[in-house]
Formats: structure tokens, C-alpha cells, sequence
């Protein structure tokens, strides 16, 4: 591991305005799938077709507001690295089983929201308070509790990427050749675009897919353009928008998945401050690290007043880091400026909101199998002894065969079915209480373990 040996800008370096804006452009195409994809996602899981465009704007404007608090590394909150904001993978599992849930229960699209948005403002507290511990925490969140849960994330979402590639949940035409072509066309274009020589096409893989995929499916006929009931012309950002409301069966998954974001965060900022050139160890070192954390924390927090789901820092934009050798966090305004501005259109969301099922199922299978790759690193990062494979198995045996088998849980109170239910819950807290009560004399620093892993995730679509 080096540190990027060609940085032509350095962290508080002022670069001219163009070049500014062409290095800021190259990240929002690094990320701006990532970003909006999990608002797609839970929306057309949950129902929420008229909400949708809203919720896309106010995605794009907290993840431009907590790219540049990061960036400005105020009295301790942030990194002051590029470290671009977008909202979290790692949740969507939680939030589409809690969803559900309030949905099953007569809640309506306002009602589902209102617990959602509430549970992830409590819950970012979680982070925060993490941040403040970050050292203290290593012998319960380890790089094994960390890749179990991760792995288990993204098996988990695989589901939802075949179906939509098969035309989405309740499609008529599900399963269709032609459903099925076309997402693995969009599939093919991503594979092929990230084994090209080009860095931009690289970068740029899942976007162009996602463009020629839907090209296709307007020019054949397989997709129809469809609009919300209303739009319109600008959003807002408007606090609690749906109201508040609180669900103890819903709060419990997501606050596992908050402990363990504050640790993918020290990954990313580690990666992130090795591409600038700077020290991955030291106390300049740990206090970037807690600085960027509770910058996530408080940026989470702020996605749950203004009606959007939990923000992380990202790790897709440490590859333009380190391919165009601009390390300067003035970037990150020009990148915040950008989604803000992208973020007050609906207009927007609508477009997004009528990619083709199959082009977002051939984009979101790589994304979500990439999740779990990343946990099976995480796993490698360290030798597998009789212990971890204990761990591991029990964890991946309990998790998934309560998603492969729910009648399992029918016994249980509903609490505990609620909690349970989700592959995710039941890895991680089988993975937790294994790691706590099987002696292990060589309990080892989490950070630099995870951190490593990390940077080799740099290449990942």
C-alpha cells in the first residue's frame, strides 16, 4: 500500500475554477448512481411511486450539504478530505423490511416514511456516540462481526436485483426473454466498461449502462414513460416532512447497521486520506477518523429531519482521487454545489424513477454482489481459525435460514419476529454474541484491518 505518488493539488490547495469543475464532474459520475439508487430501490419496494421524485431531490441535496461538511472539517466535525456523502447501501435491507412491516400493519406511504425518516434521525445518535469511542469498540465490532454483516447485506439484496432484472415485483411480463436480455445486456455494457484501459469509462460504467439499457427500452417499446399524479417545480427541503413516528421493531435492525457503518466509514476515510498523501496512522490520523465519523453521524441525522435515508461516506470517488491526483478538498464545494443544484429539480427523480426495471436490476446485481464481495474481503483480511469459522458458520447458518425459512419464527412474539426476520439482524447479532463469549487471546486493532481491505475495494463498480 502507497500513498498516491502524483498528487499535482494538494489538500489545501486552491485549483483554477475549470479544473475544479471538471475534477468535481468526474466524482458526481463516480457516485451519483450510488447515490440515488437505494431511494429507487426502497420506493418501488415499499409503493412509494409519488413520493419517489421528492425523495431522489432531498437524497442529492443532503448528500451535496454532507460532502461540504465533511470537506470543511468545522471544530472537529468532518475529515476535511474529499470524502463524498450519498446515501447508504448497507440500510436498504432494514428500511424495505421495516417498511414492509408499518405496511402490513394498514400504514400508509406517509406513515411508512414518517417511521423510516424518524428512525434514521434516532438512530444516527448512534454513530455519533460512536465516533466519540472509536477506539473502544474493537473487541465488538471486528473485522468478522463487520464481514458477516456486510456479506449477509449483500447476499440478501441479490433477491432484489434479480427481480427486477425479471421486470420487478408484480410485472406482468415477469421472467420474459426480453426482461431478461436486457438486464444482462446492461449487465454485459457494466463488466465490459470496468475491464476498459479508460479510467472515465470506468468510472462511468454503471451510468453509461444504465443509459444505453434504457435507450433500448424506449426505442423498442418495452418501457413507457409514466409521471406522478403531481410535480413540482422545485423541492425543498422541508424538516419532518412526513411527520415522526417511532417503531421499536424496525429501530433495532437499523441500529445495528449504524454501528456497523461507523466502522465502513474508517475504511473509506482511510483509503481516502492515503490517496491524499497523508499519515493513515498517528493522532492526526485517529482524529480525521472520529472527525469524519461524526460528520456522518450528524449528516445521517440532518437525512432524517429532511426526509431521506442514512447518509456514509463513499468509497467510489477515491478512485478519480487517485486517478486525477487533485487531492483538494475545494473540490468537494464544486461536487456539493452540484448535487444541490441537481437535487431542487423533481423533474429529475421522475427521469430516474422510469429507468426500466430490468436496466436497474442489471445495474443494482453488480452493486449488490459487490457488497457482498467486499464482506468476504473483510473476512480474508484475517486468518480463519477454528473460532472464525465457528462464527462465520453460525452467523451465515442462523442468518440465512431465517430468510430462506421465515416460518421458523412463527412462534415468536411479534417483536422478536419483526427483529429476526431480517437475515441481517440475525448474522449480526449471532456474530456479536459469538465474538464476545469465545475466548480469543489475540484480539487485534480493528481499524488498520478494515482500512486495508478497503483499498482494495477502490477498483469495485
Amino acid at each position: 500500500m502507497r500513498g498516491n505518488t502524483e498528487i499535482i493539488y494538494g489538500l489545501d490547495d486552491k485549483p483554477p475554477f475549470g479544473q475544479s469543475f471538471t475534477a468535481a464532474i468526474q466524482h458526481v459520475l463516480a457516485s451519483f448512481v450510488g447515490i440515488v439508487t437505494p431511494t429507487l430501490v426502497i420506493g418501488s419496494s415499499l409503493g412509494l411511486y409519488n413520493e419517489i421524485p421528492y425523495l431522489i431531490s432531498m437524497a442529492l441535496i443532503i448528500s451535496g450539504v454532507g460532502t461540504a461538511v465533511q470537506a470543511r472539517r468545522y471544530r472537529g466535525v468532518g475529515a476535511g478530505l474529499i470524502a463524498l456523502q450519498g446515501t447508504s447501501f448497507a440500510f436498504l435491507t432494514a428500511f424495505i423490511t421495516g417498511g414492509l412491516l408499518v405496511k402490513s400493519k394498514g400504514g400508509t406511504n406517509e406513515e411508512i416514511l414518517a417511521v423510516l425518516f424518524t428512525i434514521t434521525f434516532l438512530g444516527a445518535f448512534i454513530e455519533i456516540f460512536m465516533s466519540f469511542f472509536i477506539r473502544y469498540v474493537k473487541k465488538i465490532i471486528t473485522p468478522l462481526t463487520t464481514g458477516v454483516v456486510i456479506t449477509t447485506i449483500g447476499v440478501s439484496l441479490i433477491k432484489v436485483g434479480m427481480t427486477d432484472i425479471a421486470g420487478g415485483f408484480g410485472a406482468q411480463d415477469f421472467g420474459s426473454l426480453s426482461n431478461l436480455a436486457l438486464g444482462g445486456l446492461v449487465l454485459a455494457i457494466i463488466i465490459g466498461l470496468n475491464n476498459s484501459s479508460r479510467p472515465l469509462l470506468r468510472l462511468s460504467a454503471i451510468f453509461i449502462g444504465i443509459i444505453v439499457g434504457s435507450l433500448i427500452a424506449y426505442s423498442s417499446g418495452m418501457s413507457v414513460f409514466k409521471s406522478p399524479d403531481s410535480i413540482e417545480l422545485l423541492a425543498f427541503p422541508i424538516p419532518f416532512k412526513y411527520g415522526f413516528a417511532f417503531s421499536w421493531d424496525v429501530f433495532i435492525p437499523v441500529a445495528l447497521v449504524y454501528c456497523l457503518s461507523t466502522i465502513e466509514t474508517a475504511g473509506d476515510l482511510t483509503a481516502n486520506s492515503l490517496f491524499c498523501g497523508l499519515p493513515i496512522k498517528g493522532k492526526q490520523y485517529i482524529s480525521r477518523i472520529k472527525g469524519g465519523i461524526l460528520a456522518d453521524g450528524i449528516n445521517s441525522m440532518l437525512a432524517g429531519i429532511f426526509n431521506t435515508f442514512p447518509n456514509t461516506t463513499f468509497g467510489q470517488n477515491n478512485a478519480v482521487i487517485q486517478l486525477t491526483g487533485v487531492t483538494s478538498r475545494y473540490i468537494a464545494y464544486f461536487i456539493s454545489f452540484i448535487l444541490v443544484v441537481l437535487g431542487l429539480f423533481p423533474i429529475l427523480g421522475v427521469v430516474l424513477q422510469n429507468i426500466p426495471k430490468p436496466v436497474l436490476g442489471g445495474a443494482t446485481l453488480v452493486m449488490f454482489a459487490t457488497i457482498a464481495v467486499a464482506g468476504i474481503k473483510i473476512l480474508s483480511s484475517e486468518p480463519i481459525n477454528r473460532r472464525s469459522s465457528l462464527i462465520i458458520a453460525s452467523s451465515f447458518g442462523l442468518g440465512f435460514g431465517t430468510m430462506l425459512v421465515p416460518d421458523v419464527l412463527s412462534h415468536l412474539p411479534s417483536l422478536l419476529q419483526n427483529i429476526f426476520s431480517s437475515a441481517v439482524s440475525t448474522a449480526g447479532f449471532t456474530a456479536i454474541i459469538m465474538t464476545l463469549i469465545l475466548p480469543d487471546n489475540q484480539i487485534t486493532s480493528f481499524i488498520p484491518e478494515v482500512n486495508n481491505t478497503k483499498l482494495k475495494e477502490a477498483d469495485a463498480p
